[in-house]
């Protein structure tokens, strides 16, 4: 068996939120005895000349703006029933061009359009991740991430992206913002909760996973002792120790 290129695992389920795979799947699930492919497709391509004469695109969209369907922030990309929700994203602004007639450079205007984009999505009720930024923006994944985590250590901020708000794929800076604002900016956790868009019960185990930690490190027990120990990842764990050092230097 031929194994899937890395293009067929990382993309392929990204194609499911846009309209006709929205619509064929709907078919296939609500009406599974009746429509078989051909004719799923056959209609979707129907319903969306349709909703297109109806509604034309112009309409409803700004120029700068497109429409996405982000997954709906209330369910995780790895659920076996994902939701989706319908969001209008300004990828570029007249705000964006004239900071560039300003002088300012694009990595900074790009890391701000990043975090407007991430921005309005979960105002509209949907998260993204770095694989939809990257799809919206034409990058490499690894690209839209770097750019999201300056703007996030430049501003002191969490943005509500999948990898803060469901902890998945690599991202665990902000469990580090989320400790720093409480442990050394003497912040309450439930004010950190609300600028960081967590719930409070995710700020809480941030903070007790700290504290393991913290109480290890000070018994000199090593990384992969605290690792066994606590189940924590290693690199999270490496992260909570910088910041008890830095805890230290400042007590």
């Amino acid at each position: 068996m031929i194994e899937a290129s890395f293009g067929v695992k990382h993309y392929r389920s990204a194609k499911a939120r846009f309209l006709k795979p929205v619509l064929m799947n709907f078919f296939a699930v609500e009406c599974p005895r009746f429509f078989g492919p051909t004719l799923r497709e056959k209609l979707a391509d129907e319903l969306i000349n349709l909703f297109e004469a109806l509604a034309p695109e112009r309409t409803r969209i700004k120029p700068g703006q497109m429409l996405w369907n982000a997954l709906d922030k209330n369910t995780r990309g790895d659920a076996p029933r994902r939701r989706y929700v319908p969001v209008v994203l300004t990828v570029v602004c007249e705000d964006d061009v004239e900071q560039l007639i300003q002088g300012a450079r694009m990595t900074k205007i790009s890391e701000n359009a990043i975090a407007r984009l991430i921005r309005e999505a979960y105002e509209q009720g949907g998260i993204l991740s770095s694989r939809d930024l990257a799809l919206i923006l034409n990058r490499e994944t690894t690209w839209t991430s770097e750019r999201r985590k300056r703007y996030e250590a430049e501003h002191a901020c969490v943005l509500p992206h999948t990898g803060a708000l469901h902890d998945m794929g690599s991202c665990v800076t902000h469990k580090t913002t989320i400790v720093r604002k409480v442990v050394l900016e003497r912040k309450d956790p439930a004010v950190v909760a609300r600028e960081c868009n967590h719930c409070q019960a995710s700020v809480d185990r941030y903070l007790k996973d700290y504290h393991r930690v913290k109480t290890l490190y000070k018994l000199d027990q090593d990384i992969e002792f605290i690792h066994l120990a606590t189940q924590i990842a290693k690199h999270v764990i490496k992260q909570y120790i910088a910041l008890i050092e830095e805890e230290e230097k400042t007590s």
